[in-house]
């Protein structure tokens, strides 16, 4: 039988640099945010996170999408 795949929500993950390491390297964080409808356009994904962080003293570093999905038979 055939394993069908339904689209569930998608996750926006966003990296940002909270300062430097005593060495110099930039120090990362990351923060996740839930529920985003999985319809939702890259460029909006993208523009959100930018708009988010420009009001925030740390500098984006990075978006990322990670899509969830059912799985079923």
């Amino acid at each position: 039988m055939a394993v069908i795949s339904s689209a569930k929500d998608t996750v926006m993950v966003v990296t940002f640099q909270t300062g430097l390491t005593p060495e110099g390297s930039p120090k990362l964080s990351q923060r996740s945010f839930a529920n985003v409808k999985s319809d939702a356009l890259d460029q909006d994904l993208y523009d959100v996170a930018n708009a988010l962080y420009r009001l925030q003293d740390y500098p984006l570093i990075g978006v990322r999408r990670d899509n969830r999905f059912d799985l079923a038979e």
